[in-house]
């Protein structure tokens, strides 16, 4: 079964903007959120900034008993998803509790939460380690706490494959609407920015440890030297498009293609999955190349990857044969958020008529690609696709449509 499945709500919490409008607001204007980390002391550190999620304060937006069993990103993830089903205009309680289900992607789990039961662990003692450790560092935990506080008990489950991963999630939630659960709540909160985070992140290879928040990430960039990590993501409420139709809700978009692909080893001497996920995407959506109006790109800013991206894209469409965008280098790299907080700036993007800028790069032009930088650009966008990658060679692409 093929039934269009489309997006009717949206939910941000990202370094540039905390909701929906702020967001936009600054991502259109290629206002940026990277800047050196305050939630601990980095300064002994290699890498020092990230995208900090600003003004967040659970307290004000959350009961009190959620508090001491969660950990900092799912706290986000619960407010996002208040705001995302407000948007759909969607009360879950008027609801069948069997219509509902919550599909999330997660790179690390609660990091921070984990920290902080493990000192007390080593310093004072098992007594003293909280019972919710069992859960609030786990995968699955924003599912589970989402589906618990909105009472959804359709099909919950999580994706877990780092940055790819929040298209993974988006397309399991698609495929469990067509089986027919009317409604999934889907998309990504990662936020990992405490020591032992970090230190866990530093062991990629791939943080830039640039100083200067102008020039630390710089994907397609003679500059590049690594990406900058952050916290954040998106939720998207997703439904039937018979569903949203029959109770009148506004639709942002369909997600009308998927494509998923896994490197090869290295040494294989085999190329690279990320073109073939991104025709697998296309064949998916029924769309052409000629279709699309814009990618938003998996941007990884280091050289080798950023190569690879950009002879996929040249393959498929020629050489800046699309515009290319890449807004997360205004929040750096949200690991499983990236890519649904990507889809929601494409969705915005449609119903404006704007492509939102990659800001600080200069594209090494042998790339070949059409990247809109300094400033947006206004375009009609109908078609968008969005691309991300997990480290250890997870390859995804989602193809975007607008509401007819």
């Amino acid at each position: 079964m093929n039934a269009p499945v489309v997006v009717t709500g949206l939910g941000v919490a990202a370094p540039n903007g905390l909701g929906v409008e702020d967001f936009w607001a600054a991502t259109r204007s290629g206002k940026s959120g990277i800047a050196r980390l305050t939630r601990f002391d980095v300064s002994g550190y290699p890498a020092q900034l990230g995208g900090e999620v600003p003004g967040f304060v659970a307290e004000d937006l959350l009961p009190g008993r959620l508090l001491p069993q969660t950990d900092r990103m799912t706290r986000m993830a619960l407010a996002a998803t208040d705001w995302a089903l407000a948007d759909a205009g969607v009360t879950p309680g008027e609801r069948d509790s069997f219509d509902m289900g919550v599909v999330t992607a997660s790179s690390s789990g609660g990091f921070e939460f984990g920290q902080g039961e493990l000192q007390k662990l080593w310093s004072q003692g098992s007594q003293y380690v909280s019972a919710y450790q069992s859960f609030a560092w786990f995968y699955a935990v924003n599912s589970g706490q989402i589906s618990i506080r909105n009472g959804m008990k359709g099909p919950c489950g999580v994706v877990v494959s780092d940055q790819a991963g929040g298209l993974d999630a988006v397309a399991q939630a698609r495929r469990q609407i067509r089986k027919g659960t009317p409604l999934i709540v889907s998309g990504a909160v990662d936020a990992s920015l405490c020591p032992w985070g970090w230190v866990a992140q530093l062991t990629s290879g791939r943080l830039s440890t640039r100083s200067e928040p102008a020039r630390a990430y710089l994907p397609f960039d003679a500059d590049a030297s690594g990406h900058v990590a952050g916290e954040g993501g998106a939720i998207l409420i997703m439904e039937s498009a018979a569903a949203a139709r029959a109770r009148g809700a506004k639709v942002y978009g369909e997600i009308a293609g998927y494509g998923a692909t896994t490197d090869p080893a290295p040494g294989s001497g085999r190329p690279p999955g990320l073109r073939k996920a991104v025709e697998l995407a296309l064949a998916d959506a029924g769309t052409g190349p000629d279709e699309v109006d814009v990618v938003f790109a998996d941007a990884a800013a280091v050289p080798e990857l950023d190569r690879v991206e950009a002879e996929a894209l040249t393959a498929v469409f020629g050489t800046r044969g699309v515009p290319v965008t890449a807004p997360k280098t205004m929040t750096g790299r949200l690991y499983s958020g990236a890519a649904p907080l990507d889809l929601a700036a494409a969705l915005l993007a449609m119903e404006e008529g704007l492509i939102p800028p990659t800001v600080n790069v200069e594209p090494v032009a042998s790339l070949g690609l059409d990247l809109v930088v300094g400033q947006a650009r206004t375009a009609e966008v109908r078609t968008a696709l969005v691309l991300a990658r997990g480290h250890g060679g997870f390859n995804s692409a989602v193809v975007v449509r607008a509401a007819a």
